[in-house]
């Protein structure tokens, strides 16, 4: 097992791989791409076997928590495992580039949370996290909090999050009472970069999702606004050689607030890949800067 670095979950006090597996890969069609509990088997245990410990998925994520029970409930000691409420239960698959259906009530919350227990079979979630950040109204109307903390005292959750963006992340934070943030960053999508950093000073534990997804243009996706800022930072330039999603990962791991980066794939060459990233650390300061830089210089839309 490999001596990946780690970083302290905020006040988890968890120690968590600075790179995690988002299990959303998982979810099959029609969401997603096809994937068989025989692939899902050996990527999940290979993620084990690296030493990757942090493992983040969601009832909206299809098959993905039958398949991860399948393949590594147990080993349960071994890892992390995350999850989201507030997704409708028992709703069908909305098309894809369609949100999902949520509802927040403490039936449909306490009802998720027990139909993850199930699929995961496991008795305990290390970290139950309430999905699409809902305003604060919306959590004081149906008490989500609340209800989070009973499961919590009943052993079936042992930390409650918020997957958050702004606007309402900033009141997200304020409240004081989520152990744990989970916010989109990568170079290409820094909106949330100081926020992550007032997040982490309040005393919570951060997880980056986006990392790696919405960061570097592939060589078949070289289109959209992403592409576009990539193309006028002139990011190619200060590569060094290295891959575009390497730097992409990389950078992500250099912001100084990050615990975990959530980075999801079917293939193995990729995870591989995304290992080796980890491995090599953090982007050189020099290329950091400069990146960073260039990334500033590019006027904003209005």
């Amino acid at each position: 097992m490999a001596n990946l670095p780690t970083r302290t979950l905020g006040r988890t006090e968890l120690e968590v791989t600075a790179l995690g597996y988002g299990a959303m890969e998982l979810r099959g069609a029609p969401r997603g791409r096809p994937v068989t509990p025989q692939q899902a088997n050996e990527l999940l245990n290979e993620v084990l076997d690296s030493g990757i410990n942090f493992i983040d998925t969601s009832i909206d994520y299809g098959q993905s928590e039958e398949l991860i029970g399948e393949a590594i409930s147990h080993r349960r000691s071994e890892f992390f495992l995350a999850s989201k409420c507030g997704c409708l239960v028992g709703a069908d698959p909305a098309p894809s580039g369609q949100r999902m259906a949520h509802d927040f009530t403490q039936k449909n919350i306490v009802a998720g949370v027990e139909q993850s227990l199930r699929r995961l079979k496991t008795n305990y979630l290390d970290l139950v996290q309430i999905h699409q950040g809902p305003p604060r109204s919306v959590l004081a109307e149906h008490e989500v909090v609340q209800s989070l903390l009973d499961l919590k005292q009943q052993g079936k959750v042992r930390f409650i999050g918020m997957s958050s963006t702004l606007p309402y992340l900033e009141d997200h934070i304020a409240m004081g009472v989520f152990d744990t943030f989970q916010i989109p960053y990568s170079a290409l999508q820094r909106d949330h970069e100081a926020v992550i950093s007032r997040a982490a000073q309040a005393g919570a534990g951060i997880i980056v999702r986006g990392g790696a997804a919405r960061g570097a243009p592939s060589e078949a996706r070289q289109q959209g606004t992403g592409w576009d800022l990539w193309q006028q930072a002139a990011l190619d330039d200060v590569l060094d050689g290295m891959s575009r999603m390497e730097f992409t990962l990389r950078f992500t791991f250099t912001h100084p607030d990050l615990h975990t980066n959530i980075v999801g794939t079917t293939s193995l060459d990729h995870f591989r890949a995304n290992l080796d990233a980890l491995q090599k650390g953090p982007l050189p300061s020099d290329m950091y800067a400069e990146a960073k830089r260039r990334l500033e210089s590019v006027p904003r839309e209005a």
